[in-house]
């Protein structure tokens, strides 16, 4: 049986050809589908008889068995969706009075294996594919409209991060059509101001991205130099920072908003110094990416060896910043209690990388002049081992 949430309008045209149906009965087909959130092919009263009878037994509109749903004393709500072969990826909503945010797993588990990422210490079992992503945004968007009791038109879910478990632009073949889809008038109608894809840095697929399916760019960035990106980053060792900021500067030429934002998680002793602060502002005045920074709390698992920098050493790094001519702001912490906020996304991965022996056993590779950075993730390590 195929699942119609693989297919974005033109394959879903494609699909109905195959049917020898008409190609613009896939947008009658892909609008209830997606705008009004129909499962069952009786209930689209428009759609010919003829193609009704087609699709039943041929095809299915299925989005992935929840496991279970948690709600944060904030209103963050968090999914677990089971995607098969003992594997479960997480989803979270989170409200605000002027926004509905879904944040979007595109992996089963992640490959890059950042220092600070909970998801990365699970290591990786496969990509999803474009169903289960859009899947997320299908069942969420639908859910909340009957749960809110929203009325007819008004959206639950107003921006979409891809910052979820995974590498977005690792699944990119799945991940455009997706994305199309969210874009779609048809289907979900976002601005691409208000569809937003988290990379740590894949340079070939931001290229790529440019030209295929431009929507707002937010990049993994943690360290002003290679040497200390290398080791909270491991995919900095393929493209280092000065390929990186070039390739968004290229970005920006099509990019719907004229700034990328780079993401800063703030790590206490290793990348939150003042001098480091410093060393951004040249690195971003060399590289004359158009950009803003977004720092965030860590949120720390015991696996890290890492602690989450104090709230006077947050904002005095912010001030050298703002000072220095940066937009810059500290993103505030939601669903933390319920393990939703940012890098804590774990879900239940069946690990073909052998992430957890490989993490322990990595060295921490930085220059002399970052031995106190060193000392700071060793300390860190022997406290979490205590």
């Amino acid at each position: 049986m195929t699942n119609l949430l693989e297919f974005d309008r033109d394959a879903l045209a494609a699909f109905c050809e195959q049917l020898g149906e008409k190609r613009f009965r896939a947008t009658q087909l892909f609008r209830w589908i997606h705008h009004r959130g129909a499962s069952d092919f009786e209930q689209m009263s428009d759609l010919a008889r003829s193609l009704r009878d087609k699709l039943v037994g041929k095809a299915v509109i299925s989005a992935m068995p929840v496991v279970s749903e948690q709600a944060s004393s904030d209103g963050t709500i968090k999914w677990l969706f089971d995607v098969g072969a003992g594997n479960a990826v997480e989803t979270v909503f989170i409200p605000e009075t002027d926004r509905g945010t879904l944040c979007v797993s595109s992996q089963a588990g992640c490959a890059v294996g950042c220092r600070f990422c909970s998801t990365g210490h699970q290591g990786f079992s496969r990509n999803l594919t474009t169903g289960e992503i859009i899947a997320q945004l299908w069942f969420a968007e639908h859910h909340l409209r009957k749960r809110l009791n929203l009325p007819e038109g008004q959206r639950a879910i107003s921006n979409v991060v891809m910052m979820g478990m995974g590498e977005p632009l690792q699944n990119y073949s799945a991940l455009v059509p997706a994305l199309r889809m969210m874009l779609d008038d048809h289907g979900y109608g976002l601005s691409r101001r208000r569809v937003t894809v988290s990379t740590s840095g894949v340079v070939p697929m931001i290229e790529r991205l440019r030209d295929d399916c431009p929507v707002a760019l937010a990049v993994s960035l943690h360290a002003p130099t290679d040497a200390l990106r290398d080791d909270l980053v491991p995919l900095n060792r393929k493209y280092p920072l000065a390929e990186l900021l070039a390739s968004c500067n290229h970005y920006l030429d099509k990019a719907p908003r004229d700034f990328i934002t780079f993401e800063y998680c703030m790590l206490d002793g290793v990348n939150d110094r003042d001098a480091q602060a410093r060393e951004l502002l040249a690195l971003v005045a060399n590289s004359g990416v158009s950009c803003k920074f977004n720092l965030i709390p860590f949120n720390p698992f015991p696996e890290s060896g890492l602690k989450r920098s104090p709230e006077a050493r947050v904002n005095a790094f912010l001030r050298v910043l703002q000072d220095g001519g940066l937009v810059a702001t500290v993103r505030k912490t939601r669903g933390d209690d319920i393990d939703a906020a940012c890098g804590q996304l774990a879900g239940e991965v069946q690990d073909r990388t052998n992430a957890k022996t490989r993490m322990t056993r990595a060295p921490v590779r930085l220059h002399r002049s970052d031995s106190t950075t060193a000392q700071a993730i060793r300390a860190g390590r022997q406290e979490t081992n205590a």
